[in-house]
């Protein structure tokens, strides 16, 4: 796993990948679309992978990628999943339990799915859960299975504020953008504690650049609107992972792009 350097840097996001989402969703690419995205980040220099058993196939997809990578390219990555939100693909919808045998058993398919957790977050993560008894079990029992580093996915300052105060985490993913900065006052209790930021939902599911799924390819006006949702986030946050998501190479490549521009 690398290395964590005190900068901000951009991640992909695999959610789309693994299934269709969004207020217009488009079609889920097939596994060797999804394997070229995934290649094509590396060569952009992405080293962080975000993924969840509540992404469809995702974590399936992204595991057979990396079975092929060589074990330095492996290990210049940071592979993260999830647990509390899982999958049912009878109807192709999520559901939410954090019960201790189904995080125990979700982790353990995705240890076998991925060959190795990097960073495991517990999913839709609320302030009575992030050190609920289950909880501390589950990451007891991931912890056992190697997992070093843990963070927790909150959509709500007082779950971000409840968890920085357990000391079980490293990480703190929530969405930010110029759309909704009510996490905002997460940032300096998290610099206070060492916990690092992973920032979703940067373009606001798309609203702000005019796509469900990222900035426009050949679009001066998409790309001047993802680098200004890039800039907001770098204006509030020094040190950091940026997700980006999409399933489409040239999604992606306009993103780096405007990530670099944004954030030199």
């Amino acid at each position: 796993m690398t290395t964590v350097q005190k900068r901000l840097e951009l991640g992909l996001g695999l959610l789309s990948i693994g299934r269709s989402w969004g207020v217009r969703p488009t079609a889920v690419p097939d596994e060797e679309e999804a394997h070229a995205l995934l290649r094509r980040a590396l060569d952009l220099g992405v080293r962080t992978l975000d993924t969840a058993p509540a992404y469809g196939t995702s974590e399936a997809v992204l595991g057979r990628f990396l079975a092929g990578l060589s074990g330095r390219q492996r290990s210049a990555l940071r592979v993260m999943t999830k647990a509390g939100e899982h999958w049912d693909a009878d109807g192709a919808t999520t559901f939410v339990d954090h019960g201790r045998d189904a995080l125990r058993r979700s982790i353990d398919r995705s240890l076998t799915r991925l060959q190795g957790i990097d960073v495991l977050q517990i999913h839709k993560a609320t302030a009575e859960l992030v050190d609920s008894p289950d909880v501390v079990a589950a990451i007891e029992h991931a912890r056992a299975a190697g997992v070093t580093r843990f963070g927790a996915s909150v959509a709500t300052v007082e779950a971000g504020q409840r968890a920085i105060g357990t000391g079980l985490y490293s990480f703190l993913q929530f969405p930010l953008n110029s759309a909704d900065d009510r996490m905002c006052p997460l940032l300096p209790l998290m610099a206070q504690a060492g916990l690092r930021a992973i920032v979703n939902r940067p373009f606001a599911m798309g609203s702000l650049v005019g796509s469900p799924v990222g900035s426009l390819p050949g679009s001066a006006a998409g790309g001047d609107a993802a680098l200004a949702a890039f800039a907001f986030i770098g204006r509030h946050l020094a040190d950091g992972i940026v997700l980006t998501g999409t399933g489409k190479v040239a999604h992606l490549e306009a993103n780096v792009a405007s990530f670099a521009a944004a954030l030199p």
